[in-house]
């Protein structure tokens, strides 16, 4: 029995070093066996979020495999246990110098969508379907500003930009609304007419957040420019 897990490792593994080698050339890719400096990046965040308990010694061995595939496997990512553009994306870990990968017609990556519909679960998930298109909305919008990072990933993971990637809510498991409000926001649908901010005048906040331009209301969330 232990012979027969040893080969199945060892032909997992050699499986991945091909399959890295022909992907790497399509982008950053990680696989079983790469080693670096964006390796013990990927540990340190699936560290940070509860899937890896390993070392972060940047050496892409099993541990670090199997947690990839635990969190592909709760974001509706590809369960392939490789770190490509989608699941470096869903981790926040983009590139840095990508091209902004957003879209206000046809959104084609999947791994965006997953990430925009984590806070979308995080940030409105006790709003109607319009409210959660909504937030959705001000992310996008912030992407096109020259205030804001030019990525989804890169606007959501901004310090202290959204709570519910603060406290852990934003990886509650994804609604199918969550999901249909991402895809609804970018596929273009923003009901808060341009809005760059928005938040809860019903619970504590900044009184610097009132200064802004308010455009509207929908469900408990003020949306404003």
């Amino acid at each position: 029995m232990l012979l027969s897990v040893t080969c199945l490792l060892v032909l997992i593994a050699a499986y991945m070093f091909l399959y890295g080698r022909q992907a790497v050339a399509q982008g950053q890719v990680l696989y079983w066996g790469s080693a670096g400096e964006d390796v013990v990046r990927v540990q340190q965040r699936l560290s940070q979020w509860g899937y890896y308990n390993g070392p972060v010694d940047g050496v892409y061995g099993y541990q670090t495999f199997r947690a990839v595939q635990n969190f592909q496997r709760n974001n509706g990512l590809p369960v392939d246990g490789v770190t490509g553009r989608a699941t470096r994306d869903a981790l926040g870990l983009s590139a840095p110098g990508a091209p902004a990968d957003v879209s206000r017609g046809v959104a084609t990556d999947r791994g965006d969508i997953t990430l925009l519909a984590r806070v979308i679960e995080g940030e409105a998930a006790d709003e109607p379907l319009l409210g959660k298109v909504a937030v959705g909305s001000v992310i996008l919008n912030r992407t096109k500003s020259a205030s804001f990072p030019r990525t989804i990933s890169g606007v959501i993971f901004q310090d202290h930009a959204f709570e519910s990637i603060s406290n852990g809510q934003a990886y509650r498991p994804l609604s199918q609304e969550a999901v249909q409000a991402a895809q609804m926001a970018m596929g273009g649908y923003d009901p808060t007419g341009g809005a760059l901010f928005f938040w809860n005048p019903y619970k504590p906040v900044s009184s610097w957040i009132w200064s802004r331009n308010i455009i509207t209301q929908i469900g408990n969330h003020v949306f404003a420019r």
